[in-house]
Order: C-alpha cells, then structure tokens, then sequence
C-alpha cells in the first residue's frame, strides 16, 4: 500500500466518523518508540530479537522506495525522520547501529527467544521477507533475467547485519527541500573516543565511537556488499576516520580484503568491485600509504593462484592485482570507468613505487605489451574498412577511430606510469628495468608516434643507456649478471639526463547525483539479505526500474 494509505490505519477515527487533521499522529509516534526501542534498551539475550525485530520494521517504513521507478525525495517516513520528534535521536540511533555492527553479536542460545523461531533463525520479517522475495525471485528469472545464483554466506549477527543495512537506508536518504540528511551529517562528522578537541558549533549530530574497535570489525567484514559500502562512505566523507586509517601501521588488514575482492573479480557484482576500486583509489590519493605499502612484507598469499607467491610487498602485490583486474576487464566487460579508476591508482602510486617484485615488473609491461596488440589489431583493421570503403560506398564504417582513441589513451596513461617510475624512483626498481629491456622491442614503435614522443624520451634514453652497458659486458649473461650491471649503471646515470614531468596524481570525485547510483544498490542489498539470494547488477537494475 502507499505511505498515505498506511498513514490512515494509524490516524483513529473521531466520533464525527471523519479522520481528524489535527489528532495525534500515531505513526510518528511509532517511529519514535522504535527508535527509543533501538537505543534505549539493554541488548542481552532476552531483548536481542526485540532489537532485530525494531531495526527491521523501520527498515519496512522506509521501503517504499522499493516501489518507484524515481529516486524518492521526499516521502511521509521522510519527513518524521528528518524533523519533529524523532530527530534528536539521531546520533544515538546512529551511534548505536555502528556498535551493533561493531559487535557482530550472535543470536541467543535455544530457550532465550521471546519470539517462536523460524527456520533460519532471523526473526519474523527474516521469514516474511524471504517468502516474498523468494516468489519475487522466481519470476525475475523465469523472464529470463537472472544470473548465476551464488550461495550467500550465512548471517551470523542478524542484528549486526540488519543495523548495518538500516545504517545506511538512512545514510542515503536525500536530503530534505530545507535541511541536510542530520544521518549522514552524523555519519560523515563523528570521532574518535580519544579525541579530546572540542566538536564544532556548525555540527548538530556529532559523537565519538571508538575507531580501533571500527577497523577492526570492517576489516574482517569485508566480504560483503555492504561492509564493503561502509568502508566507502566512511572513507571518502569522514576525515576523521580517513586521517586515522592512513596513520594505521597495519594497513595490510584492510588492504588485503579489498585486494581479495578484485582477485575474485568473476564471482562479485560489478558495483562490489567498483566499491573496492574506489578504495583503493581514496587510499593511494595519499603519498604517505603509497610508500608504507612497499614496506610491507607478505608471506604466502594462498588466495592468489597464477603464481606462488612466497614473499612479496603488499605495494607490489597491489600491482599485480589491479592490473588482473584491467586485463580482465580487457576481455570480458570492457569498462571504461573501471580501466580509468584502475590506472588511477597506478598512476597515483607510481612515483612512489619501491623495490618492485619481479613479478609485478613483468606484468605492468605485460600489460603493455597487451595493449600494444590491441592497437596494431584495431590499426589493422581500420586499414581494411577503409580499403573496402573505397571501393563499396554503401556499407556504413565502424567507428575505429574512436576505438583507436580510447586504446592510445590507456598506452599513453600506461607510459606515465613507467615513466614516472623511472624519472622519480628508478634506483630502487632494477626488476622494473630489468623487465623494460626483456621487451625493448615493444617500445620501438611508439618512439616516433606524434601521441608518445615526449612520454617516451624517458623510457627511450633508460633503455638505450642499459642496453650499451649490457653489450659492453658481454654475451651470455645470467640474470643474476644482469641486473648487478643494472644496479652499478642506476648509480652511474646522471639524475639530471632524466626529464622532469609534472606528478601523477588523480582524486576521486563522486558523480553530480550520487543518490540514482547508492539507493539503488542499497534497497538491492536490503532485499538479497532479506531473500537471501545473489543480485547481479542485471536484477538490481531490473528491480528499480520495473517496480511492478
């Protein structure tokens, strides 16, 4: 039914026999006392299903979204959220849904339960959710719209969960026509609890938590869509929480299940990848994080399977999963917007790139070397659309030239990466230029190209100056040879040979209407949970667009 039609079961009748205008509004009041519910009590094992069961029901009165093709902006949940009674709740409410993802707290034991148990253990609207959605499920694929089902991990918080996705139902709610959404202003503005400074006048709903208990909890949540959204949010909107993420000195906790996120790239949805992506990118915006990656030493990353990894930076390891996911795009979804993001954090990271694994300097030429044989393939057959053109004037020409552009576009980008490597931290990179001369000949080819020729007198004058000191060693030289003559010419190259380009740097910018990408995703990723299905990025847009 709509909000208005609900509204009216909750408006009593006067004796008159009219609904009255002026009578208490009763389902304001409800909002209130779930709120109270969700803040105020105590959760033991008795109050834990009351807990779930309130923080579910305020999820259904802020559904309707569900229900219109348009981003809702202004609806009756809306107004009672955002004004009136419930909103000196806010940071409370706010604060109390972190913890409860913070605490990740099981469901009781057998015979502590208020309510009778449903089968999966999640609660009455678990249940009632997951009957509809199942039956909802059914039909989407029926119409041939689904995608590969994948088993979904067991929910061992309900409340936690739940909290979370309610967290951010309300961060994403748009803003009103006369105030800003007080839940993200709560979100994007709260502290550490060992933060003593003052908080500004100008924000209304501020509170402290405790971050080291945060990172934490989102570290080892990571393998969900929304923990995954959490990080995203908190990462680019709150600074406090930034600043204090980036002077952690065990980065790799978070960094890993991202990187872990990329690998199996085949078996997420497209905006979990894209939400990792731009995690990475937030985090390499900053020099400080770019040079402690190359300081951290893994040791047997069992999750990566191409090639046995026994000791590895994490930077370098960053690398190498980033440019996988290029190639991958490369072959099989072919993204602009993921390849741009992706040789963003390369570009971003360059300058600061340290003793790079072998590995990782075989796969960024690698990459290269694949991009190259896209552009002389796309060459090649451009040539021969516009041979047959000439002689047939009535077959349309596809648009290679504009295929060629976005190629040249990614080669040039791919050439700063190198070259910003060499001109900034070429002594600490012999396998980088071990690899350059491996494949030398690869680079023959753009020397002259009007695109490439100033990017290019970098790489040219380091792979000319190695190859000369190489040929005066001798033939037949082991690779242990090679690169001791690479390390004693890095000391002997005059700094000064090296041209000087302006730094790398890419900052990433959310679109002009963020809100038609995140509600969406949010309302997709409250309703798999309540079915307890996959969405493909498919469903999900089939779901908002056909609300019938």
């Amino acid at each position: 039914m709509s909000e208005e039609e609900l509204q009216l079961h909750f408006t009593y009748e006067e004796k008159s026999g009219s609904y009255s205008s002026d009578s208490e509004d009763l389902l304001e009041e409800l909002v209130c006392c779930l709120m109270q519910l969700i803040t105020d009590i105590p959760l033991i094992d008795l109050t834990y299903e009351i807990s779930v069961e309130a923080i579910s029901t305020m999820v259904v009165f802020l559904s309707c979204q569900l229900y219109h093709k348009e981003v809702l902006r202004q609806s009756i949940s809306h107004k009672y959220l955002m004004r009136g009674r419930c909103l000196p709740y806010t940071s409370k409410l706010v604060k109390t849904l972190l913890y409860n993802f913070i605490r990740q707290e099981k469901p009781p034991p057998p015979g502590a339960h208020v309510f009778p148990q449903q089968s999966d253990g999640g609660g009455l609207l678990y249940g009632l959710a997951s009957g509809v959605a199942t039956g909802l499920w059914t039909v989407f694929t029926l119409g041939g719209v689904g995608s590969k089902a994948a088993a979904t991990q067991a929910i061992s918080s309900p409340l936690a969960n739940q909290s979370l996705l309610l967290l951010l139902v309300l961060a994403n709610l748009t803003d009103a026509a006369d105030a800003p959404n007080p839940y993200r202003q709560a979100i994007i503005s709260f502290k550490n609890t060992q933060d003593n400074s003052p908080f500004p006048s100008s924000i209304p709903h501020a509170f402290q938590i405790n971050f080291n208990s945060l990172y934490t909890t989102l570290c080892e949540q990571q393998t969900s869509d929304q923990a995954t959204l959490l990080l995203y949010t908190l990462l680019h909107q709150n600074s406090n929480i930034r600043t204090y993420m980036l002077a952690r000195t065990d980065m790799e906790n978070l960094v890993l299940p991202i990187l872990e996120i990329l690998y199996h790239v085949e078996e997420r949805n497209s905006h979990h990848v894209y939400m990792a992506l731009i995690i990475l990118l937030i985090l390499t915006e900053d020099d400080g994080f770019n040079r402690s990656i190359h300081e951290v030493i893994l040791k047997n990353i069992t999750w990566y399977s191409e090639r046995v990894l026994t000791e590895i930076s994490l930077g370098s390891l960053l690398i190498l999963v980033v440019i996988r996911t290029i190639q991958y795009n490369m072959t099989r979804t072919r993204d602009k917007y993921l390849h741009t993001n992706c040789l963003a954090a390369l570009a971003n990271m360059s300058a600061q790139f340290r003793s790079l694994h072998q590995y990782a300097a075989q796969r960024i030429i690698s990459l290269f070397s694949l991009l190259s044989k896209k552009h002389n393939k796309v060459l090649e057959q451009a040539t021969q659309s516009l041979r047959g053109s000439l002689s047939s004037n009535d077959v349309p020409l596809p648009d290679y030239a504009q295929d060629l552009n976005v190629i040249e576009e990614v080669i040039r980008m791919m050439l700063e990466i190198i070259n910003s490597c060499l001109a900034t931290s070429l002594h600490h990179n012999p396998n980088l230029v071990y690899a350059l001369l491996y494949k030398r000949d690869l680079f023959e080819q753009f020397r002259t190209h009007p695109s490439f020729q100033d990017i290019m007198q970098n790489i040219d004058l380091v792979i000319t100056f190695f190859s000369s000191r190489l040929l005066q060693a001798g033939a037949e030289l082991s690779v242990e040879r090679v690169l001791e003559i690479i390390k004693q010419g890095i000391v002997a190259l005059p700094k000064d040979r090296l041209k000087k380009f302006p730094e790398l740097k890419f900052k990433y910018v959310e679109e002009e209407q963020p809100e038609e990408f995140f509600i969406p995703y949010v309302w997709s990723l409250v309703y798999s949970s309540a079915a307890g299905l996959y969405w493909s990025p498919q469903d999900i847009q089939l779901f908002t667009m056909d609300s019938d």
